[in-house]
């Protein structure tokens, strides 16, 4: 069987019995830009990775309409894991960002090798620490700064290849979007850019936020966690 590209960057260091099944078990699946194609439902059956765009998942106030984003799912990003764990309905909302594609894989399939496979483990379970890691930190950030604090906070965490959830995050994104991974509200998110961008910190192009000074990032960073 010829392996599809995307196959093997995803599986180069898993054992062949794995990485066979694996082929016979998914399938690339392509969704549009603004689409919402993840039910509840649907995610009792099937578990994906990304390959290509990116997905968010949020929550929603529907009596104010302020949204959480939880996650930006861009490639190597596997999603649902809690309903993957669990076997209940995880009630998030799910939006295609960019035009995606992705593997679909039968859940019940991943559970196997979850339980019989010590190479998937490998893959998986760091995985799944990172989400967790990224989840602990969102709420501490909401918690303790405000929105110019986690903004520069996730400006540096955008350059750091350590930071999963965060890495290369911010490419293509709006200040809206941005302003919901914060847990806040756009017109509060671009007052705090113009801060930034005031003291010449930054520079702003069309979804884009760029670094101008690196080293007064980090030096105001490093005053802000001593406050």
């Amino acid at each position: 069987m010829q392996k599809p590209v995307y196959e093997i960057e995803l599986l180069q260091n898993v054992d062949k019995e794995l990485e066979g099944d694996f082929y016979a078990s998914s399938k690339s699946v392509e969704y549009k830009k603004g689409t919402s194609p993840f039910s509840t439902k649907d995610l009792l059956h099937h578990f994906y990775i990304v390959l290509d765009g990116k997905v968010k998942t949020y929550q929603i106030n529907f009596e104010t309409s302020k949204e959480q984003t939880l996650f930006i799912y861009k490639r190597g990003d596997m999603f649902d894991v809690l309903s993957l764990l669990d076997k209940k309905p995880h009630e998030v909302i799910y939006e295609v960002l960019e035009d995606a594609k992705l593997l679909q894989l039968s859940i019940e399939k991943v559970r196997y090798w979850i339980e019989n496979s010590p190479k998937f483990n490998k893959m998986f379970f760091p995985y799944l620490a990172s989400q967790m890691r990224y989840l602990e930190d969102l709420a501490t950030e909401v918690s303790l700064y405000d929105v110019k604090e986690r903004l520069v906070h996730l400006l540096l965490q955008n350059l750091d290849t350590e930071e999963h959830f965060k890495y290369n995050l911010l490419q293509n994104l709006s200040n809206s979007e941005i302003s919901k991974l914060l847990g806040s509200v756009r017109h509060v998110l671009e007052r705090a850019i113009k801060e930034l961008r005031d003291d010449g910190l930054v520079e702003t192009g069309r979804k884009n936020i760029k670094i101008s000074n690196l080293q007064k990032l980090l030096e105001k960073n490093s005053k802000m966690l001593l406050k």
